[in-house]
């Protein structure tokens, strides 16, 4: 996986420009969606419902007070690595990616609380079959761009993609359940794509409104996986290959009209899309304007002192600079302007590879000494999330409240020398991707809390673009690092199986967790066809993994964006972890 993925995934500072935004799907709950005249609030975090088939039907429930017209601009200091619907795998992505695309399912957010509903498709999908086929119908009168309709046909040929050359980074779950595979490159080898392969048989299109998939194994779980971005259809004669990730074509409220790599993208409206088939999305402004490459903390200093188009600016990757939030806390002005909330499901964890720290005893050494207080306060403080202690997030169904080895904020020294006393480690390696002063000064707080316990801690500051291929490969020399990761959807089912199981490659189980007991329990569980069952069994699974602390838990992370004074609507989407693009408006428009 890149360095900034949904599951084991190596993150910078938490308080540091976008990288906690670049990580895939989640659950969870933000502040109020009109009130952002407070701090985050992390401790609301509520998981998502099942909507019925007559939540399906838009249009979205107006947000009071808003306004048509005008230009908004989303101000982020870095370009968007994918558009292409089939390789996005990135929450801010996913959620900005809805004003113009749309999938089979999708979360509708109504007063900050999180439903999943019928997007393209009339509901969340029947099952049968035990779980292992799902059917799906198509509502009437959703267009493409150019007026012509969305075609069932036109879904799975975006989902055939998937297994094409050149899809390799975004999510595998189609691949994998549709052949039975344990990963994608076993998956390929049966199924190649539809330039490859042609016609793949696991999907079914009966007529241009209805498409069943076939799987051999029960999924409890495809209602959610629905709503990712790898289920939008995509219509052949537009497929331009890499172009396509420049410029896809819209099925979403607004169009691409321009896209100047790495510098703007430009959205106008879509005059064939039709509210009244959209439960998730509005189309308040006229047009968006997206600006890449200017540093967040001149952005963020446009906005709060409403310089040049700071009003009507926002940012939706890029999180409140470190250095202005002593500045907004003294001024209640610029609190307002602050937008803050639950980042979804992700977490902040210290991983420990456990092929290389094999002694639980020194394992729980390292839980003891971490000084969790310390580090959150060079993060951002409150702003960082708040302390966790279990593996998954609150926001996940079936989530359950434990706390196995108790220890406060601030670490026990003692009860670490206890532990460590029954072994014979004295040097351990941290390693950490360097984007800002705060990464070295974790590193540095982190090494002198080692010290008191007789460990040198070797720091070692490693380039953002190269800390996967050093960190996570089998024979990296690195003990520890710090670590934010997400579920895929809200529910279990992507965390233990995709992070856990021991013959993952060392981009999956980055920490080399290995016990034939679990692997074994989690075969068992994958053929549970009942979702709330498969989830209830999966939390239980993952309090027997942490008896054997592979992570130390850290942060139920937060997020805090800011906006323009002239911004409204502006909230944390309680799923994807970043400021709503299809909730804004402009007050003044």
């Amino acid at each position: 996986m890149p360095t900034v993925t949904p599951r084991a995934t190596a993150v910078p500072a938490l308080a540091t420009a976008a990288a906690l935004l670049l990580c895939s799907c989640s659950a969870g709950a933000g502040t109020d969606p009109h009130d952002n005249s407070t701090a985050a609030k992390s401790g609301r975090r509520l998981t998502a419902t099942l909507g019925t088939a007559e939540d399906s039907k838009g249009p979205a429930p107006k947000i009071p007070g808003a306004r048509e017209g005008g230009t908004l601009t989303i101000a982020n200091t870095a370009d968007y690595s994918h558009l292409d619907p089939q390789k996005i795998y990135a929450g801010e992505a996913y959620s900005t990616s809805l004003l113009w695309g749309r999938q089979l399912t999708q979360y509708q957010v109504i007063d900050g609380r999180p439903r999943l509903v019928g997007d393209l498709a009339t509901d969340t999908g029947t099952s049968s079959d035990g779980g292992r086929t799902w059917t799906y119908h198509l509502k009437d009168g959703i267009a493409w761009e150019d007026g012509e309709p969305v075609t069932a046909q036109q879904v799975k040929y975006g989902i055939e993609r998937t297994f094409a050359p050149g899809f390799e980074a975004g999510p595998t779950y189609w691949p994998e359940w549709l052949t039975g595979s344990k990963d994608r490159t076993e998956a390929v080898k049966k199924y190649g794509g539809p330039k490859k392969d042609g016609d793949l048989e696991a999907i079914e299109t009966p007529d241009d409104k209805t498409i069943v998939f076939h799987f051999p194994e029960p999924q409890s779980d495809v209602p959610y996986m629905a709503a990712q971005s790898s289920s939008s259809p995509v219509r052949e004669d537009k497929d331009t290959g890499t172009g396509y990730d420049v410029k896809p074509f819209a099925t979403g409220p607004y169009r691409i009209v321009e896209h100047k790599q790495n510098k703007s993208l430009t959205l106008e409206r879509n005059p064939h899309w039709k509210p009244a088939t959209d439960p998730i999305r509005h189309a308040y402004p006229d047009r968006f304007e997206f600006t890449f490459g200017k540093a967040v903390l001149n952005t963020a200093q446009e906005v709060f002192n409403g310089q040049g188009t700071g009003p009507t600016t926002l940012t939706t990757k890029n999180t409140l600079p470190p250095e202005l939030i002593s500045t907004v806390e003294r001024d209640p002005g610029k609190r307002t302007l602050v937008v803050s909330g639950s980042q979804g499901a992700y977490t902040s964890d210290l991983y420990i590879k456990n092929d290389r720290v094999t002694d639980p005893e020194v394992r729980k050494a390292i839980h003891y000494v971490f000084p969790r207080q310390q580090a959150r306060q060079i993060l951002g403080g409150q702003y960082a999330g708040d302390f966790a202690t279990t593996l998954s997030s609150p926001a996940v169904v079936g989530w359950k409240k434990y706390d196995l080895y108790p220890v406060a904020p601030t670490g026990d020294i003692a009860k670490a020398r206890e532990h460590l006393a029954k072994t014979k480690v004295t040097k351990l390696t941290y390693a950490y991707p360097v984007h800002s002063p705060q990464d070295d000064q974790v590193a540095q707080v982190l090494a002198d809390a080692f010290a008191k316990i007789g460990i040198e801690l070797v720091v070692k500051g490693l380039q953002p673009a190269a800390f996967d291929a050093q960190v996570f490969r089998n024979d990296a020399p690195y003990d520890l690092w710090l670590s934010t990761n997400s579920v895929d959807w809200p529910t279990p089912s992507t965390l233990l199986p995709d992070s856990f199981e021991s013959h993952l490659d060392p981009l999956s189980n980055s920490i080399r967790y290995a016990n034939p007991r679990v692997d074994a329990e989690l075969a068992r569980i994958a053929k549970i066809g009942d979702a709330r069952k498969k989830a209830a069994e999966l939390i239980d699974l993952e309090q027997t993994i942490m008896k054997d602390v592979p992570v130390v838990p850290f942060l139920y992370t937060s997020v805090s964006q800011f906006r323009g004074k002239d911004v409204g609507g502006a909230a944390i989407h309680p799923i994807y972890g970043a400021t709503a693009a299809v909730d804004l408006y402009l007050k003044n428009a």
